[in-house]
């Protein structure tokens, strides 16, 4: 694909500290920080849903961000912006594991 292509970027975070007010912190936070950017076309956060359960659905995160950007270099711009920095250094203390899908899209 070219450097054109849209870029998916899609995250799943499994936090050390999973209560319902921990949860609502995150995603309160993502919709502050990570929302809004230059070139950022559909953003979205949300829970697992925990009552999908098929063989194939992973269960293994807490919440999720879901972000597709115009190009690469909107995605690019988007990773050293000073909102997505922020949101890191803010939230990172509570992330057990953060799984990053990037697609060309």
């Amino acid at each position: 694909m070219s450097s054109s292509s849209k870029i998916a970027h899609m995250v799943y975070f499994t936090l050390e500290n999973n209560s319902p007010e921990q949860v609502q912190h995150l995603l309160s936070e993502m919709r502050r920080c990570l929302d809004k950017h230059p070139g950022l076309e559909y953003f979205g956060c949300g829970t697992l849903t925990p009552d999908l359960s098929r063989p194939v659905n992973d269960k293994d995160f807490d919440v999720s961000l879901h972000t597709v950007f115009a190009d690469r270099a909107a995605h690019d711009a988007y990773q050293v912006d000073p909102r997505h920095l922020e949101f890191i250094e803010n939230n990172k203390s509570n992330w057990k594991t953060v799984r990053v899908f990037d697609s060309n899209i």
